[in-house]
C-alpha cells in the first residue's frame, strides 16, 4: 500500500512549488487542507480519461487536497491558473496520520474516483485492488472499505455536483 503526503512529493515531475497545510473544525468541514501553488514542472503531466486529454499538472496549476478527519477518503481538485476546476481525483484510503515533519499523509487503497466538472464520474484503478487483494496486500476489510467509501461517495458527497463544487471552493478559501 502506497502511502501518499499532502505536500504531494510523490510527483517529481514538479521542481518548485509552494504548499500550504492547514487543519480546520467547523461548521463545513474537519480536516485537514493543503494547497499546491505549481510553480515550475519539468514536463506537463497529462492524463487520459474517457478519450479526453487533461493536463493536471503545468505551471500555475493549484492543487486542493480535502483530508476528511473521520473519512476513508482524499479528494484533489486540480485547477488551471484561473482557479477553474479541471478535474476532481478521489482517492480511497485505509487511514491516515501525520508524518515526523508535521505533513498529513494517507495510505492509499487503490481505488479512486475520477470526477469531472459536468457530474460525471469515472471509477480508476479497480484492478489494482482487486489485484493487491488477490496477492494479500490488503485484508477483506480493506478491499470492503474501498467499495464501500466509493459508494457512500457516489450516493452522498458526489450525488450533485453543484454541491461539490461549491464545498470545494469553501474549503479553498478557508485557507486565504
Amino acid at each position: 500500500m502506497k502511502r501518499s503526503r499532502l505536500s504531494n512529493d510523490e510527483w517529481e515531475c514538479i521542481l518548485s512549488k509552494k504548499h500550504e497545510i492547514k487543519f480546520f473544525n467547523n461548521e463545513v468541514f474537519k480536516g485537514y487542507i493543503g494547497q499546491i501553488d505549481i510553480l515550475d514542472v519539468s514536463v506537463p503531466q497529462i492524463w487520459n480519461f474517457n478519450g479526453e486529454d487533461i493536463v493536471v499538472c503545468q505551471k500555475g496549476y493549484k492543487w486542493i487536497s480535502i483530508l476528511p478527519s473521520d473519512e476513508y477518503y482524499c479528494i484533489t481538485a486540480m485547477m488551471n491558473e484561473e482557479n477553474k476546476i479541471l478535474l476532481w481525483y478521489i482517492d480511497m484510503i485505509a487511514g491516515q496520520g501525520i508524518d515526523k515533519d508535521s505533513i498529513p499523509y494517507f495510505n492509499d487503497l487503490y481505488l479512486d474516483l475520477v470526477v469531472y466538472p459536468d457530474g460525471n464520474i469515472v471509477e480508476d484503478d479497480r484492478d489494482e485492488l482487486e489485484e493487491a487483494f488477490k496477492l494479500g496486500d490488503i485484508t477483506l476489510e480493506q478491499f470492503k472499505l474501498a467499495n464501500d467509501t466509493c459508494m457512500k461517495l457516489r450516493k452522498g458527497l458526489l450525488s450533485d455536483i453543484n454541491t461539490f463544487t461549491t464545498f470545494t471552493y469553501e474549503c479553498m478559501n478557508m485557507l486565504r
